[in-house]
């Protein structure tokens, strides 16, 4: 018996042949939790890993690909969930109300690889002095490691933030997003391809932002990784 995260009922396993003899991997959540969670899985934008009626490339990721700037800076993004309203009630626990333990949620789901392993070095995508002093963490290091953990990779924090700009996403507009200055500078010199780690993807911009830099900087290869789309 173990107590869900979320609900904070107790949470009986079910006794499958799987579990017999090994732990139940998803004991952080009970299973009425373990169904609210939405995966993205069938087609899905090519680019972006939204969740599509079909496979293809989504109207956004068309402009972004005519985007003189940022066309060719990412591969592409996979992420892993849709951003539902669970999913948004626990991602703004976990971030902003300071639950640091909630990241042992999404560890299961992080052993399917969805990119192309050899060489790829991961870099979090950094918050500014003084979110990092507000929240007490960052939710994208701490999904870089344990990305890297599953994965086997090597974390390199390549970027920071200029502090004269607000990491404040949510209470922007779409155009607002679209507009922004790049946030980012490199604080350590990287070439190998890379995969940005974030947690959530919403208009794309700060990944593109981010990669944009790094392709400049000599990277060849970017892929990005989020929790959510």
């Amino acid at each position: 018996m173990s107590v869900c995260l979320i609900c904070q009922q107790d949470s009986i396993d079910a006794i499958t042949w799987t579990n017999l003899f090994l732990p139940p991997e998803n004991s952080a959540l009970c299973p009425d939790c373990q169904e609210k969670l939405e995966r993205i899985q069938g087609p899905i934008c090519k680019k972006c890993g939204r969740k599509l009626p079909e496979t293809a490339v989504c109207s956004d990721c068309q402009k972004w690909k005519h985007n003189k700037q940022f066309g060719d800076a990412l591969q592409y993004n996979r992420a892993l969930f849709r951003y539902t309203p669970f999913m948004q009630e626990i991602i703004a626990q976990w971030k902003y109300r300071g639950d640091y333990q909630l990241i042992e949620l999404f560890t299961p789901y992080l052993k399917q690889l969805l990119f192309p392993k050899q060489k790829l070095t991961i870099v979090p995508i950094p918050l500014s002095e003084q979110r990092l002093y507000e929240r007490a963490f960052n939710q994208s290091l701490q999904l870089a490691e344990k990305v890297a953990s599953c994965w086997n990779l090597p974390i390199v924090e390549a970027l920071a933030r200029h502090q004269f700009q607000s990491e404040k996403q949510s209470k922007k507009s779409r155009e607002q997003r679209l507009s922004t200055e790049n946030p980012f500078f490199l604080s350590q010199s990287l070439q190998t391809d890379v995969l940005l780690v974030d947690d959530i993807y919403t208009t794309g911009m700060t990944i593109h932002h981010a990669a944009f830099l790094l392709k400049q900087a000599g990277c060849q290869a970017i892929y990005s990784f989020t929790l959510v789309r």
